[in-house]
């Protein structure tokens, strides 16, 4: 089981049972100063059972109850907004067996510092039981407003991946003028897996052949790839398209993650831009933009895209909405193929949790003599050259350590994480 500021995740009725969801919500209690809570789950076969399940522990505690029903993460985040706090049933990109909880406060995702009351038990004073009632959300009617009208003509793809967009992306799309052909609307026979990250997505390349764009959304709708022209693009070319409209929308000040590519930040300077960096993860990216001011920012290995002015979280429905509107701009295609030249590589090998950290402090050293700059912001990161990096850092949802790279050379970023991951291997064989 994962216990993150990205939340609760486990394989569900092995690593995460009832009794532990009884738990978290039971400690989720003492955060929520408003007494109300929303809550929504994703499509996974296990969500209602989770749901009902923390909604018990919620209401025992004297908390309402405003449920949701079956939608995407960015809805949870924008009504949580106005009830004060939201609860998430949801493991995101992780396999279908796997599900998880995802917590809200003030509508942000729980910080490094909220996180010990959720996985240490606390106790709460018995007083009466809280309500509960079904609800429905403003988010399309919301979004649109910010959206705005796209050309009628505008033809999009979108791969739901059996997920919870379902409804709320095909229909916001449309509403602001798309002709939307969607595929894999649900879970069972979709032809892909929950992470459009890592997915090939043959079907929607082979779909948006026909349509101007093509959007894959993952099971809880915070994550968003972008096809163009048959072509799958990488995580960060989406993230460098949500981030080249904010400019077009005036935000100066922006936040990144770490494992964000060289290309986007460049993006932001050359147009009068400021970035911070931040740790991998939602949460630490948002927190980092809470202590900034920023307007806008995001993770590039999640292809997560965020604007606090609409939502403190990762927006993947939003994010296409907003490259669905610049498609026609002159600088959309030049965008793209300055994104393209720059070459991300992300993987994961397997290294037992409790010796991560050791692994890692293994590796300082070699790290400080092979490379002109070195940082510990999150895991260990190297500076190889003004567009050439390598990043080794313990993962926030899976019990796996990450190496990441990047460099304007695809055979380079190859040789970078193959490195990367002989380093981590020869690292875990020295502390075991």
């Amino acid at each position: 089981m994962k216990k993150t500021v990205s939340g609760i995740r486990g394989i569900f009725g092995k690593d995460l049972c009832l009794k532990d969801v009884l738990e978290f919500a039971n400690n989720f209690s003492v955060l929520i100063r408003s007494k109300k809570c929303v809550i929504g789950n994703d499509t996974r076969p296990s969500g209602s059972m989770i749901k009902e399940t923390a909604k018990a522990a919620l209401m025992k505690n004297g908390i309402d109850v405003f449920d949701l029903g079956v939608v995407p993460t960015p809805v949870v985040f924008r009504e949580a907004r106005k009830y004060g706090s939201g609860l998430i049933i949801s493991s995101s990109h992780n396999p279908i067996e796997w599900n998880g909880m995802k917590f809200i406060i003030d509508g942000r995702g729980i910080n490094e510092m909220e996180l010990p009351y959720i996985v240490e038990h606390q106790k709460n004073s018995l007083s009466s039981i809280g309500n509960e009632c079904e609800i429905s959300s403003s988010y399309i009617e919301d979004a649109e407003k910010i959206l705005g009208k796209v050309d009628s003509q505008l033809k999009v793809a979108i791969d739901i991946g059996g997920g919870a967009t379902n409804k709320v992306a095909p229909t916001l799309l449309g509403k602001i003028g798309c002709k939307v052909t969607a595929i894999n609307e649900e879970l069972e026979g979709s032809s892909r897996g929950p992470d459009p990250t890592v997915d090939r997505l043959v079907d929607l390349c082979e779909v948006s052949k026909k349509n101007r764009l093509g959007f894959a959304f993952d099971l809880d709708g915070d994550r968003l790839v972008v096809v163009k022209d048959g072509k799958k693009q990488s995580p960060d070319v989406t993230l460098g398209l949500g981030i080249a409209k904010s400019l077009e929308l005036g935000c100066k000040n922006f936040v990144l993650s770490t494992d964000t590519s060289i290309a986007v930040e460049k993006l932001i300077r050359e147009s009068g831009g400021n970035v911070q960096r931040s740790k991998v993860g939602e949460a630490n990216v948002i927190d980092a933009m809470l202590r900034t001011d920023a307007q806008a920012g995001g993770e590039g290995g999640s292809a997560g895209f965020i604007l606090p002015e609409f939502n403190y979280c990762r927006e993947g429905i939003l994010a296409s909405g907003l490259i669905a509107s610049m498609v026609d701009s002159s600088n959309f295609n030049e965008i793209v193929s300055y994104m393209e030249s720059y070459s991300q590589i992300r993987v994961k090998t397997s290294v037992n949790p409790i010796l991560h950290d050791r692994v890692i402090e293994n590796l300082q050293s070699k790290f400080e003599k092979e490379y002109s700059e070195t940082s510990r912001l999150d895991g260990l990161k190297g500076i190889i050259d003004e567009d050439s990096w390598i990043l080794i850092r313990k993962s926030n949802t899976e019990d796996v350590i990450r190496v990441s790279g990047e460099s304007k050379s695809l055979d380079r970023c190859k040789k970078i994480v193959e490195y990367g991951v002989r380093l981590v291997n020869e690292s875990y064989k020295e502390v075991r």
